[in-house]
C-alpha cells in the first residue's frame, strides 16, 4: 500500500478511537498513572521504508511500563544467551501479571519474561556484575539508540510512585530470591526494575525503537543488526503468546500480531516484514491491557491485511 493509504488508515482509526466513549479505566495502583487523561489516544506505524504514519497524540509521552520488558529481554539474551531460559520460562501464564501462585508451584521459576516475576528475573540477569546505576543507564541508552532519540528519559515521579506501592513486586522478588533465581540483593534488582518501567516515550519513539523486531533483527533504514534474525523471531513468538498476560489469547485471536502491553496504556505490536506499531490509550480492560489500543490494532490489522494468520 502507498504512504498516502497508510496515512489515511491511521488517521481514520485515530479519529474513530477519539470518539469512543467506553474507554476503560486508568491504572490507579500507581498513583502517578491515576491522573492520566483517559481521553488520550495516539497511534504510530513505521513501515519497512521508514515512513511514519501518525494519528492522535502520537508525540505525547507516557510511561511504557511493561513494554520495557521487550527491550530488557533483548538485552539479557544478548548478554547471556539461552542460559537465560534456565531462570525464566516461555509459556503463557494464564494468571494476572503480578500473581505469586505459580511461583510456589514451580519453585521460583517464572512462567515467562513478560509477567512481573519473569521481568524481575530478566532485570536481575542484566544487573549481575554491574552497578544498578550503570545497568539502568545501559537500558536507557539502548532505548535511545534504537529510537534514534537521545531525549528519552525516565519519569522519576513514576519510578518513586512504583517504589512506594510495589509491595507485590517486592514479594515476588523475595520469593524468587529464596529459590536462588534472583542473584543480586533484592532492593537493587527492584530499583532497576521500577525505573525501567518508568521510562517515558511517545508512540513515535516506541514504534521507531521496535523496528528491528519487524525486520529480522535489523533496522531497515541503517542496516544495523540489533539481534540475529532467529532471536528476533523468538522474541516475537513470546510476545504473541505471552505479551498480554491472561489476555494474550484474546489479543492473538482478534489482532493476530505479536504485541506487548503496559499498564500505562501503551501497546507495542509487530507486523513481521511490514511495520512496527505503537498505540496508546490509558484506559485499561480487566486484564490490565489498553481497551482502545487493542481495538485500534484489530482494525489496523484487518484493514492492512497484516495478521500473521492471513488476511
Amino acid at each position: 500500500m502507498s504512504n498516502a493509504t497508510l496515512n489515511r488508515v491511521v488517521k481514520e482509526i485515530a479519529d474513530e478511537m477519539m470518539e469512543r466513549k467506553d474507554r476503560g479505566e486508568v491504572a490507579t495502583y500507581i498513583s502517578e498513572l491515576a491522573g492520566v487523561d483517559v481521553n488520550s489516544f495516539g497511534l504510530v506505524v513505521v513501515d519497512s521504508s521508514g515512513h511514519v504514519a501518525a494519528g492522535g497524540d502520537a508525540d505525547a509521552t507516557f510511561s511504557i511500563q511493561s513494554i520495557s520488558k521487550v527491550f530488557t529481554l533483548t538485552l539479557a539474551l544478548g548478554m547471556i544467551g539461552d542460559k537465560l531460559w534456565q531462570r525464566v520460562g516461555r509459556e503463557p501464564s494464564g494468571s494476572p501479571f503480578n500473581s505469586i501462585v505459580q511461583l510456589e508451584r514451580e519453585r521460583g521459576i517464572p512462567r515467562n519474561p513478560f509477567i512481573n516475576a519473569g521481568a524481575i528475573a530478566v532485570t536481575d540477569a542484566i544487573l549481575s556484575g554491574h552497578q544498578p546505576r550503570e545497568t539502568l543507564g545501559e537500558i536507557l541508552r539502548f532505548m535511545q539508540f534504537l529510537s534514534g532519540d537521545p531525549s528519552i528519559k525516565i519519569d522519576e515521579a513514576v519510578a518513586a510512585s512504583e517504589q512506594r506501592t510495589g509491595f507485590r513486586n517486592i514479594a515476588l522478588a523475595n520469593y524468587m530470591k529464596s529459590f536462588g533465581v534472583i542473584e543480586n540483593p533484592v532492593e537493587l534488582t527492584l530499583g532497576v526494575y521500577f525505573h525501567q518501567c518508568a521510562i517515558a516515550m511517545s508512540c513515535r519513539q516506541l514504534a521507531l525503537a521496535a523496528r528491528f523486531l519487524a525486520h529480522s533483527g535489523r533496522n531497515p533504514s541503517t542496516g544495523f543488526l540489533v539481534v540475529p534474525a532467529e532471536r528476533a523471531r523468538r522474541i516475537n513468538a513470546v510476545m504473541l503468546t505471552c505479551g498480554h498476560y491472561d489476555g494474550s489469547g484474546e489479543f492473538a485471536y482478534r489482532v493476530g500480531l505479536p504485541g506487548k502491553s503496559g499498564v500505562g496504556g501503551g501497546i507495542l505490536a509487530i507486523a513481521p516484514g511490514k511495520a512496527s506499531i505503537a498505540v496508546w490509550s490509558p484506559g485499561l480492560d480487566a486484564n490490565g491491557n489498553s481497551r482502545l489500543g487493542r481495538d485500534a490494532l484489530e482494525i489496523l490489522s484487518k484493514r492492512m491485511g497484516w495478521s500473521i494468520f492471513g488476511s
